[in-house]
């Protein structure tokens, strides 16, 4: 009865080792799916795209940079974009581009915390107010800010009739004129940033923060600002970068003395018909923002660090 029970035991197969897999190229990796041919053959336009657009320009604007009137390879270009006249205006651009990224961080942060706080709704009709300027030409929003802060214009005259000491003051064709209207160009860029950085900010951290006894400065030294701070950052970086370049504001709202590297470019190109001078320039120009981005990169690895390091 028992042995009727027990069941004959089955053969064991032999297992066969899996066949060693051929190390396949890079190349067929690439190409060798028909996902990866049909990406690569929708990517090709854009590539293209930034071929013409982007690549070839920069490099024709650095080989134009390097090249004398008689057309051999020198860098007097480059020692001239660096000294004299031509410094002092780099430095110029350099400071007012500093003063404006460090006020629209002001105001945009001020601006982009408020806004974090109220119903989506609410918060989307104020972005309106404040992105919608944004669209209207940059030569019209010019000539509003030069009515608007002349000697006789609405800030002057409301200062006047607050019996401020010194008013009228002389905001126009200086550097306080070009900060302002910088950083009027520029703010919607920061609060848009900052906007979408604080409102993804867990404020259940902030309430727990205070539920074990935090004071408000320390809950936004030691928790808010190390979140929002790779938003400030970009932000800051961004307004730092745009206003390298630009040209309208600073040169209908400065004077001689704040004469900046767009409207240098522009002089030696349309009134000196030196290019190899204006393509000088533009690589300076364009290698502080990539040093700035290095520099950005550089911070976050720096902050990515230092939060691990504080969590292990």
């Amino acid at each position: 009865m028992a042995g009727s029970l027990v069941r004959p035991a089955t053969p064991v197969r032999p297992h066969s080792a899996p066949k060693p897999r051929r190390p396949r190229g890079l190349r067929h990796r690439l190409v060798g799916t028909r996902r990866a041919r049909i990406g690569l053959l929708n990517a090709s336009p854009i590539v293209l795209y930034l071929l013409v657009l982007f690549v070839f320009p920069i490099l024709g604007t650095l080989l134009l940079s390097l090249k004398s009137n008689d057309g051999a390879l020198t860098l007097h270009w480059y020692a001239e974009a660096l000294s004299g006249a031509n410094l002092s205006v780099l430095i110029t651009t350099l400071r007012i581009s500093a003063e404006t990224s460090l006020l629209s961080l002001a105001v945009g942060f001020v601006l982009a915390n408020a806004l974090s706080r109220l119903r989506p709704i609410w918060a989307g009709l104020v972005m309106l107010i404040v992105v919608v300027p944004h669209f209207i030409s940059a030569l019209v929003r010019t000539y509003g800010w030069i009515i608007l802060l002349g000697d006789h214009g609405l800030a002057n005259q409301s200062l006047t009739g607050l019996k401020v000491p010194g008013a009228p003051f002389r905001m126009l064709y200086n550097e306080t004129g070009v900060v302002i209207g910088t950083t009027a160009v520029m703010l919607p860029y920061t609060v848009l940033l900052l906007y979408g950085v604080m409102r993804g900010v867990d404020r259940r951290l902030l309430a727990a923060a205070a539920s074990m006894g935090a004071g408000r400065v320390r809950i936004f030294a030691r928790i808010y600002l190390p979140l929002v701070a790779p938003g400030l950052a970009s932000a800051g970086l961004l307004s730092f970068i745009l206003c390298l370049g630009y040209y309208i504001t600073p040169a209908l709202m400065g004077g001689t003395k704040q004469t900046m590297v767009a409207s240098l470019i522009n002089d030696q190109v349309m009134k000196q018909d030196q290019w190899n001078g204006a393509a000088a320039q533009g690589v300076v120009l364009l290698l502080i923002t990539f040093a700035g981005l290095l520099l950005l990169k550089t911070a976050r690895s720096i902050g990515a660090g230092a939060r691990k390091r504080s969590t292990s």
